[in-house]
């Protein structure tokens, strides 16, 4: 569903990604992980055609890149650290918007099922703007869901959610993954991501330093891993 050949991304003189390479299959969930500044927002962004690559080759679900963009946007949801919701607008308006914008069917019964799988039922005429920042994401990951993209891209969807609703995330995560779509997941959390993913990959100073299997990895193992390539 996605795939990376020799992904470059310079900003100016700067070189951030430095032949990246890397694929995610359908229904796998990989979790990225890295130390700041690595590359791992920018690679996430130009997978989600938000940002132009400088070289290299990417694919999402046989659409290239930059060059269908549009048809690559239709089967994306993506989670950042911006919500893209309207603070003016209800929970429920914002996800009418975004559903009206995919053509979601049956969109009623739709925002329904997202409302209550996210928690926030109870808040659905409440103005996003009077939303917590934990509530706020909570609703970012619904609109994400809403029209049952085939590929799902998080960067750091924990932030901000409290205990309650990190557990609720987890279970959204591994019913998106068990459906059959396929994940991409930016994370610092190394035993949630072993907990999480079917594989974990680490980005040091440009590239893939590390791609392994979660089965059978222990933590200790990969944290002393993770140590030494953060360096």
């Amino acid at each position: 569903m996605i795939e990376i050949h020799n992904l470059t991304k310079n900003f100016g003189m700067k070189p951030v990604l430095r032949g990246v390479n890397l694929t995610v299959e359908r229904g796998e969930f990989v979790a990225l992980m890295g130390p700041n500044g690595a590359g791992k927002t920018t690679l996430l962004r130009i997978v989600a055609s938000l940002t132009r690559p400088t070289l290299g080759r990417v694919r999402v679900n046989s659409f290239d890149l930059p060059a269908h963009a549009d048809s690559v946007r239709r089967v994306l949801g993506v989670v950042s650290h911006h919500t893209l919701l309207y603070g003016d607008l209800t929970a429920e308006e914002n996800l009418r918007f975004y559903g009206q914008l995919y053509s979601v069917e049956n969109l009623s019964k739709r925002i329904d099922d997202v409302l209550n799988q996210v928690g926030l039922s109870k808040r659905r005429h409440d103005l996003v703007r009077s939303f917590s920042r934990g509530m706020a994401q909570r609703l970012s990951i619904g609109r994400a869901v809403l029209h049952s993209p085939d590929v799902m891209l998080f960067d750091e969807p924990h932030t901000g959610l409290d205990q309650e609703a990190s557990a609720m995330l987890d279970k959204l995560l591994k019913s998106v993954a068990a459906q059959g779509r396929s994940v991409l997941m930016i994370s610092h959390d190394l035993p949630r991501s072993l907990q999480l993913a079917d594989r974990v990959t680490i980005l040091s100073h440009g590239k893939i330093a590390y791609d392994s299997p979660t089965k059978n990895l222990s933590l200790a193992d990969f944290a002393k891993t993770y140590n030494e390539l953060a360096q």
